[in-house]
Order: structure tokens, then C-alpha cells, then sequence
């Protein structure tokens, strides 16, 4: 499965698909525990375990490193490169080098440290969602106390990333059809998988075992106690969840304020957790087909049309773009596919802002045989620019999920023993999705993580939040992440999209603006809509 960076408000509207990568995509994996500290026999039922107070005397030059601040991107943005040990069980191997971005408070109120943010993935640009939203467009007075900070996880964008495969490469894989036919077909994925997974492991092949949430995690400590903060005060979200989860299950004590929005339940493994993206995604695709079917616009019914009925259009129609590709006007030739088109349907559910685009693309598809808004709603997903080039957004995602835990499925027989579930879980969906998940079965590295539960015992007040129609991470994901935590509230938002805080609902930022300020978290169990 695939989380990606949660969509950034405020953007244009064509940038829809921004951070957590959703299950549908090709390079789906598993989307998150990775634990080599979980407690022996690491289960399901298994707990991550603190690590112990004191800093180990080998780790002690990277806690007093000193960074270089230097001017970057946009007026008032600052980065620095950070060392960390490659392995944490041998720091004498080697180093990893990290990206951090701050912006210092602006404001005249007591400074309250720094606040580190993540956006999600794995594979999300942190530094790139600081300078482009967050450092600029949280909430004044948050940004007026806190030093906005943010670290590219180990692997990703500026932090020695993942490389696999050239944008042509890419542009080969992305149009791989995952929902094969026959046996030719099926080989052809295969194979596709072997490939791409191979090229990883010939590329990276340094950083590939060691590219795990947990040590991000430990990285994240090390950047706390490098900017002179007692306690980390974090927001995450979707993916980073799970990556601040992990902090507060290995280091329970240091947490300070701490958001997770859009949580991930770290206790599933990873064919649960696709087959839960998998029926997110039709909660929210029935969603979008209940508003669509309410404008005349709507090239997949009227008034009048059922979901059901909404959801096999559109599952001919992509039917008949497996058989015939249509013209998108792209330089590079590509067509339009099955693939790439329900690529793009997905993208348009992480915010029901994109919905109108949506409806624009499909009509310009079916109606004139115009495959280019698709095809962008794609591109944006992928984060594919105009000159064919790739961020490694994809390529990180794969290493961190397939190393975080083993993969839902070994072969292509256990995938389509499975696919009536997939199927029952999102008719339109279904059968991608399940396909979807069989990458990491090929992947040059095995995995070092399990599921787990995470506590966080001693934790200050944690703030869980979850989207109730919320596609790439289900509401019922954070109601667990909240059961698991010891100190956890749970604020919960009644409504549509991926992620709560920032998307327009007064009553989910004065709640989080309130903790993050004052420390006081929501009343228990505060519902928003």
C-alpha cells in the first residue's frame, strides 16, 4: 500500500495528489511498521519497545553536532545538512547525510521551540512541504511561536534518496496494466516488479536496508536534541502518523505536542492494511459519486443514478481504455491507459476539492476522446513534471513500505485468491489494488519490521485525528491508533478527504491551534464536521 503526502492547502487545483500514496498506485506496498525494536517474537499483539533514556556513548557525536545554517528557497528559510549513523548497531559504518529547513518564529510571544512537520509518503518531501505550505501557510499564531522545522526522512528527496529507475523508465511503469487478463499479462507485471525492484537494489544498494521508519524515527531525535529542544513538538501526517507514532513508542518521555493526523494503524499487516485502503477508497469513491451524480456535468449519470450504477461506468469505461488507449497530448507520447486513467480517479479522492476537475477529465475522456486531464491528475500523483522527470517520491515509498513490513503477498496465486475480497471491499478498485500489492514480494531486501502495537507509555497527551470518509487512511485506522496509545485523544472529523487540520474545518484548527499554543488537548472524543 501506498500513503502519500497529505494534499497541501491552499494550492492549485491541478496539484491534487500531494502526500500519502495510496494503495492504488503501481508501486504499492505495504504501508508502514518497521520495528527491529520490537519486543522479541514481534506479533500483531507485539508492543514497540522504548529505548533506554541514557544516549549511548557511540551515538554521542552525532547528539552534539553543530549545524551550519546557510539561506535557502524563499526568504526567511534556513537549511543544514545533518549527520546520522547508516546503522544504528554499527555507527562506526558510515554516515547518512540529512536535509533540514527551518523558519524561525516570527512572532513577539515566548518562543516554544521548534515544530517539526512531516507530510507523509513514505516519500514525502518534509523540507519541500515546509518551504512550499507549511512554513508560510499554518496558522499565524503557530508560526509565530514555534521554529518551523522539517528533515527529509533518510532516502527521500534531498536525503541521499532511493534511486531505481529514469523517468522513461517510469513512464514505462506507471502504464503497466494491474489488472491482467490472462497469464501474458500477468507475467508482464511480474516482471515489471522484478525489474523496477532490481534497478532499486542496483542503485541504492547502501541505503536500501536502512531506509526503516524506526531509524528515521531515531533521526528525529537526534535533530531534537541537535536544535536545543527538550522534547520533540511534531505534526504528522498520514504516513508521518505512523513516523511519529514510532518516535513516541521509542522515546515516550521526550514527547512534547504532538499531532497525528490522518493516523495509520501500525498493529495491521500489510494485506490488511491494503485490503483497509482498498475499502477506504470506495467510501470515498461513493462519495464522490453521490456529488456527481447532483451536476449536470457528471459524465457517469444523472439524478437518479446509484453509486453501484456510478461505479460500473466507470469501470467500463476503464475497461475500454485497456483494450484502446486514447490520446492525451503528451510530448513524450504517452496514451492514456487503464492504468494511468484510474491512477488519476484516485488522486482526485484524496480531496473532494478536486472532485470538479475530476468530473471535467472524465467528461473530456469519454465524451471527446481527450485523455489529457487524466492523464494530469496522474502526473501530479506520481509527481511527474512536464520534462519527464520524477521526484523519487515513488522510489523512496517502495524502500521504506517493503522494508517496514513483509509483503501482503508472495506470488501471483495468493493474489488472486484474493481478489473476491478486494473486490467486495471496492468493485471499481478492487482488482488493481489487490494486483497493487504484490510488489514488495520481488524487493532485493528483506524485510526488518513486523505489526505492533504502539504505546507510548509516559507520552504527554497525543493528538490523533481522523477523517471519517477519509480514503488512503480509513477512520477506523485512527480510532485503533488511539486505542493503542496510553495518552492518546482522539479528535475526529466528520467529513470528506485525506487529513483534517488546514482543510477549511474551524473547529479541527482551533482544536489543534489551541494544543499546539497552550498544550491543552481536545475534550475526549471532540467530533468536528
Amino acid at each position: 500500500m501506498q500513503i502519500r503526502p497529505t494534499p497541501r492547502r491552499p494550492r492549485p487545483t491541478a496539484q491534487v495528489a500531494a502526500t500519502l500514496l495510496a494503495a492504488a498506485a503501481l508501486l504499492v506496498s505495504a504501508c508502514s511498521p518497521s520495528s527491529s525494536t520490537v519486543s522479541a517474537g514481534a506479533a500483531a499483539e507485539g508492543v514497540l519497545a522504548a529505548l533506554p533514556r541514557a544516549t549511548p556513548s557511540a551515538l554521542s557525536p552525532y547528539y552534539a553536532q553543530k549545524l551550519h545554517w546557510r539561506s535557502c528557497g524563499a526568504p526567511g528559510f534556513q537549511c543544514a545538512t545533518m549527520k546520522a549513523p547508516l546503522d544504528y548497531a554499527k555507527p562506526a559504518a558510515g554516515d547518512v547525510r540529512l536535509a533540514v529547513a527551518r523558519k524561525k518564529a516570527t512572532g513577539k510571544g515566548k518562543p516554544l521551540g521548534s515544530l517539526l512537520v512531516n507530510p507523509g509518503g513514505p516519500g514525502g518531501s518534509a523540507v519541500g512541504y515546509l518551504q512550499q505550505y507549511a512554513g508560510i501557510g499554518y496558522p499565524a499564531g503557530v508560526r509565530a511561536r514555534y521554529d518551523m522545522v522539517a528533515v527529509d526522512p533518510r532516502g527521500v528527496a534531498r536525503s541521499e534518496p532511493v534511486e531505481c529507475f529514469d523517468g522513461r523508465q517510469m513512464d514505462t511503469y506507471t502504464q503497466t496494466d494491474t489488472t491482467p487478463d490472462d497469464r501474458r499479462e500477468t507475467t508482464a507485471l511480474v516482471t515489471a516488479y522484478k525489474k523496477f525492484a532490481e534497478s532499486c537494489g542496483a542503485h541504492s544498494a547502501r541505503l536500501l536496508r536502512h531506509v526503516s521508519t524506526v531509524e528515521a524515527a531515531r533521526d528525529m531525535d537526534i535533530l531534537r536534541a541537535v536544535l536545543g529542544d527538550r522534547k520533540l513538538n511534531y505534526v504528522g501526517a498520514s504516513y508521518g502518523t505512523f513516523l511519529g507514532a514510532t518516535y513516541a513508542g521509542l522515546y515516550p518521555q521526550r514527547v512534547g505536542r504532538m499531532v497525528l493526523d490522518g493516523a495509520m494503524d501500525p498493529s495491521l499487516d500489510s494485506r490488511e492494511l491494503n485490503l483497509g485502503q482498498t475499502a477506504g477508497f470506495e467510501t470515498a469513491f461513493q462519495a464522490f459519486a453521490k456529488d456527481c451524480v447532483r451536476h449536470s456535468d457528471c459524465p457517469l449519470g444523472g439524478r437518479g443514478t446509484t453509486p453501484a450504477q456510478v461505479g460500473d461506468h466507470l469501470k467500463a469505461f476503464f475497461g475500454k481504455l485497456d483494450a484502446h488507449p486514447i490520446p492525451a497530448g503528451d510530448a513524450d507520447g504517452r496514451k492514456l491507459g487503464e492504468s494511468l486513467a484510474t491512477t488519476g480517479v484516485i488522486a482526485a479522492m484524496y480531496d473532494e476539492a478536486a472532485w470538479e476537475q475530476l468530473r471535467e477529465a472524465l467528461n473530456s475522456a469519454m465524451k471527446e476522446n481527450d485523455g489529457a486531464g487524466l492523464l494530469a491528475l496522474s502526473d501530479s500523483y506520481y509527481e511527474r513534471d512536464a520534462d519527464g522527470h520524477y521526484t523519487n517520491l515513488m522510489m523512496a515509498n517502495a524502500a521504506v513500505n517493503c522494508l517496514d513490513l513483509p509483503p501482503a503477498f508472495t506470488g501471483p496465486e495468493q493474489v488472486e485468491q484474493a481478489l473476491p475480497e478486494f473486490e467486495k471491499a471496492s468493485p471499481v478498485f478492487g482488482e488493481g489494488l489487490a494486483w497493487a500489492s504484490l510488489n514488495c514480494a520481488y524487493w532485493p531486501v528483506r524485510a526488518t519490521g513486523a505489526p505492533h502495537r504502539i504505546e507510548a507509555k509516559g507520552a504527554a497527551p497525543i493528538v490523533v485525528v481522523g477523517t471519517t470518509r477519509d480514503p488512503a487512511t480509513p477512520y477506523p485506522w485512527a480510532q485503533s491508533l488511539a486505542r493503542q496509545l496510553s495518552s492518546a485523544r482522539l479528535l475526529t472529523y466528520v467529513g470528506d478527504g485525506h487529513t483534517a487540520y488546514g482543510r477549511g474545518s474551524t473547529c479541527i484548527d482551533g482544536a489543534i491551534n489551541t494544543y499546539l499554543l497552550h498544550g491543552t488537548p481536545p475534550a475526549p472524543q471532540k467530533r468536528c464536521s
